[in-house]
Formats: C-alpha cells, sequence, structure tokens
C-alpha cells in the first residue's frame, strides 16, 4: 500500500476536496465544472498510482462534463458512452470490473439529460455503484470519497426539495 503522505495520496485528497465541493453546489453548472476538476486530478492520481484503466475513465468523464456545460446533446451522451463500453470491453477483466463502467454511462446520462434533482439522483446510483467497486477493490482513500460524495449528494437533493416544496411567504398586502 502507497504511504499515507505520498504524491500520489496527496494528489488524491485534492480529488477528494473537489468531489465533496462539486456535490455541494446546488447549480447544476458549478457541480458539472468542480467534477471535471476532481476527474482531471483523478486521471493524475490513478496515473500516479500506476492504474492507467481508471486514469483513461477519469479523464473521459472530466472531458464528459465540461462538454455537458456547453450542451446537452442526446447524441454526444450516446457517443460517451460508447467509448466507455469500449474502453470497459478492452480493459475488463472480471465482472465486477463493469460496476465502474456502469457508474460512469450512468453519470454521462445525468449530466446530458437531467437537471436539479432527477440528475442528482441518477449521479447517487453511479456514486453507488463506484462505493461497491471501490469495496471490493480494498480503496480505502476511494470509499471515503464516494461515501462522502453519497452523504453530501443526498443532503444536497434534502436541501433542493425542501426549498421546492417549503411555502412561500405572502407579501403582506396591508402595508
Amino acid at each position: 500500500m502507497m504511504p499515507a503522505f505520498s504524491l500520489p495520496q496527496w494528489v488524491g485528497y485534492i480529488a477528494f476536496v473537489l468531489g465533496v465541493t462539486a456535490f455541494l453546489q446546488k447549480s447544476d453548472r458549478r457541480l458539472k465544472f468542480f467534477n471535471a476538476s476532481e476527474c482531471f486530478v483523478y486521471a493524475v492520481h490513478f496515473m500516479l498510482l500506476g492504474n492507467p484503466p481508471a486514469s483513461a475513465s477519469s479523464l473521459i468523464s472530466g472531458c464528459r462534463s465540461l462538454l455537458a456545460l456547453k450542451t446537452r446533446s442526446a447524441f454526444l451522451a450516446a457517443f460517451i458512452i460508447g467509448i466507455n463500453l469500449a474502453m470497459g470491453l478492452a480493459l475488463v477483466k472480471s465482472p465486477l470490473g463493469w460496476l465502474p463502467v456502469a457508474a460512469s454511462c450512468g453519470a454521462t446520462v445525468a449530466v446530458f439529460l437531467l437537471r436539479g434533482i432527477p440528475m442528482r439522483l441518477v449521479l447517487l446510483v453511479s456514486t453507488l455503484l463506484w462505493l461497491v467497486n471501490n469495496i471490493v477493490s480494498g480503496s480505502i482513500g476511494g470509499t471515503s470519497l464516494e461515501t462522502v460524495i453519497a452523504l453530501v449528494n443526498t443532503w444536497t437533493m434534502m436541501r433542493m426539495f425542501t426549498a421546492k416544496t417549503a411555502p412561500h411567504p405572502v407579501a403582506d398586502a396591508t402595508r
């Protein structure tokens, strides 16, 4: 196991902070921007750890999040899902290896085709798939990140739902 304060781990800690920051955002655009930033930092993290498939997946996910800032194209979402599936076919060695591929495909649908709470719900399912993958893989940092992201995303969705359903005060007409 890599020492807790090695360069690869420090890069992972930066990605952790960016990931949590992403899911604290109520703004979809800010969520996507911070998510892209997290993915690019994770691409470096996984490369430093000697895991090129995870690095490539993170790079694709970062590009996906940036593209989703500019377009909501179903065609582009399908193209990115195709890239994810092709990468899965080339790199997956066991059935559990499909968990991150499925997570990435779900997140692609979320960031291109959904908004608000529905987007965050699909991202939560993707996060849970990553969480199972990281537990099975023995990734302590990844497990911690996905756990925190799941909790923060759930909390943010509850805040959004509460804000949407809270009664709005009526202006006092007697003044």
